[in-house]
């Protein structure tokens, strides 16, 4: 729910700065007609807008209702630089820090006009400043390169933590090089776009993954359980399987060790899922060992998951942690993370494929001019951190690693959310199907899902995801109902295939054409499920923790029932270790 409402606010931020933007815009025109202004304002507003990103908001005033921020838009012909407005809704408030709406009693920086600037090294220069293998810092001294970004203030002005991006760090991790990153262990390509192995487009099966977010308990089984009947089998005769990233708290372990014992992939979503996003975005890495690998504990302990198949990680409201969540993960053999969006990219699309310019190449053909671009909203694949992240750090206040990492990153590509894609409206993606704010109705969720579909399959086959609260899906039947439709249809056809996010790396680190596909063993060693539950009558467990007072939460496992309810400090339940 946190989510979508803070998808709904930043719609109606884009609704407000289109509009404000556009009666500013017609306000000065009009100054600019009539001749008024003795040119004292144009030059307070370039003086304003001097070094200041064009995306971020400022205030003008302290005083009033904390609603009213502008932004500097270079506009008109002869792109002069003008105000652009925007005004949060009755009750709400700009936030400075987060440049975004919300409720008014949770903005504190209302006394701010602006996000406090901080001092830069000096990175870039016509001729060196500093001896070799040192950068200057914003005041001019010089320090080793390996000591900026490394969370720990080496500069006197501290400017060495302040440019640490993934453009901007010094010591970031290096562009793509297809001659080094090579399969089975790395995956890069300059834009993302590029499919595994080479393999032609129409050899590419269309991996789909459905994931869910949240706890397993008695809420939402019978969907699960719906979904994937076991009837529903992908073009190999193996089952349709999916992708749980799970919570602890009143997760019940006897569901979840059912839904492994069938071949769905279990990963992890968070020990606590704290409602700060600060805390996930500024975690340091015992935050995340904690919540991670602690959390991952819990599973294996009370879901008697014993085979080291938990190797994925989601972080909560997908607020990634930076450099240090992927150092945890790679200290502790997590495989991948799955929080990275890629937004809606606009890429060339090659009509052809590399047949047509080997074609070419061979033949002396100088150039091609089939490649188009206005609306090629080509999906991006997953790929190995080893080399930088070939798209941009999607999304508000979001701290993607910048440096080297052993990590797969399932990316989640947006999905196109138009109602008409026919008409290019202008309008953001959205990652999880939930966040699609104006999918209201079963036949506009099924729109969605088949024009994007679509948009994958035409163009490079990257894996489609669809992202999910099982809280959504539960809202209205015919969501669910248009969900299972759309399975079923893509089931009759034979290039198709519903699998885990392991799965998707499994297909990646050895590319299989289609015609190959039926026997690619990786997929079948959990084709058939075997077994019955491990019981039928889970131990419902009332218990406690001096972590979280005063509560009593039932732990349902077919497991013993431990001393403690299992948190943070004590994730076996065991108790706490005597000091």
């Amino acid at each position: 729910m946190a989510t979508h409402r803070n998808y709904s606010k930043w719609l109606l931020l884009v609704l407000l700065l289109g509009l404000s933007a556009s009666s500013l815009g017609l306000r000065q025109k009009r100054q600019d007609d009539e001749g008024e202004g003795d040119g004292n304002e144009d030059q307070s507003i370039d003086e304003l807008c001097k070094d200041r990103p064009p995306d971020e908001y400022f205030r003008l005033t302290t005083s009033g209702d904390c609603r009213d921020v502008v932004r500097c838009d270079k506009a008109g012909e002869n792109l002069k630089t003008r105000l652009a407005g925007v005004r949060c809704p009755n009750g709400l408030a700009f936030d400075i820090e987060r440049q975004t709406c919300d409720w008014k009693t949770n903005v504190k920086n209302c006394k701010e006009l602006e996000k406090p600037r901080k001092v830069l090294p000096i990175l870039k220069t016509d001729e060196p400043i500093c001896p070799e293998g040192k950068l200057s810092c914003g005041n001019g001294e010089c320090i080793e390169k390996e000591l900026f970004c490394n969370d720990k203030p080496d500069c006197k002005d501290e400017s060495d933590e302040n440019a640490c991006s993934v453009e901007t760090d010094p010591n970031r991790a290096p562009d793509c090089d297809p001659t080094q990153c090579v399969l089975p262990d790395c995956f890069c390509s300059a834009d993302g776009t590029r499919i595994p192995g080479n393999i032609e487009p129409n050899q590419v099966p269309q991996m789909i993954t459905i994931t869910f977010n949240g706890a397993i308990n008695v809420d939402n089984t019978d969907l699960y359980d719906e979904i994937f009947n076991g009837q529903r089998q992908n073009p190999n005769g193996c089952q349709i399987r999916g992708t749980f990233f799970m919570s602890h708290k009143y997760s019940n372990y006897a569901s979840v060790q059912d839904l492994h014992r069938r071949g769905h992939e279990i990963a992890m979503f968070s020990l606590t899922h704290k409602d700060e996003p600060k805390y996930w975005t500024g975690g340091s890495y015992d935050d995340w060992l904690a919540e991670m690998a602690g959390g991952r504990l819990i599973v294996e302990r009370f879901a008697n998951i014993t085979d080291g198949s938990i190797i994925g990680v989601r972080a909560p409201y997908l607020r990634v942690g930076g450099n240090k969540q992927f150092e945890m993960m790679a200290d502790q053999y997590f495989v991948y993370d799955a929080s990275i969006t890629a937004p809606l990219g606009r890429v060339p699309i090659r009509v052809g494929g590399n047949k047509q310019f080997e074609m070419m190449a061979d033949q002396y053909f100088v150039y091609d001019a089939s490649i188009t671009a206005p609306l090629g909203r080509v999906p991006i694949w997953p790929y190995t951190l080893y080399f930088r992240m070939p798209h941009k750090c999607n999304g508000n206040a979001q701290n993607c690693p910048s440096r080297s990492h052993p990590i797969w990153e399932m990316v989640m590509n947006e999905l196109d959310r138009r109602d008409d894609p026919t008409f290019d409206e202008s309008l953001p993606g959205c990652h999880m199907v939930d966040s699609c704010s104006n999918i209201q109705t079963g036949d506009q969720f099924a729109r969605l899902l088949r024009h994007n579909f679509n948009r994958h399959f035409s163009t490079n086959r990257a894996p489609l995801g669809l992202h999910f609260h099982a809280s959504w899906l539960k809202s209205k039947k015919e969501f669910k109902e248009e969900l299972i439709k759309f399975i079923e249809e893509m089931l009759d056809r034979n290039d198709v295939y519903f699998v885990t996010m392991l799965q998707v790396i499994q297909w990646m680190q050895n590319p299989t054409e289609l015609t190959s596909l039926r026997d690619f063993q990786e997929w079948k060693e959990k084709c058939d499920v075997k077994g019955q539950p491990y019981c039928s009558l889970p131990n419902p467990c009332p218990l406690t923790t001096r972590e979280l007072p005063g509560q009593t939460i039932r732990l349902f496992t077919c497991m013993e029932c431990p001393n403690n309810y299992p948190w943070i400090l004590d994730p076996t339940g065991d108790g706490f270790s005597a000091k």
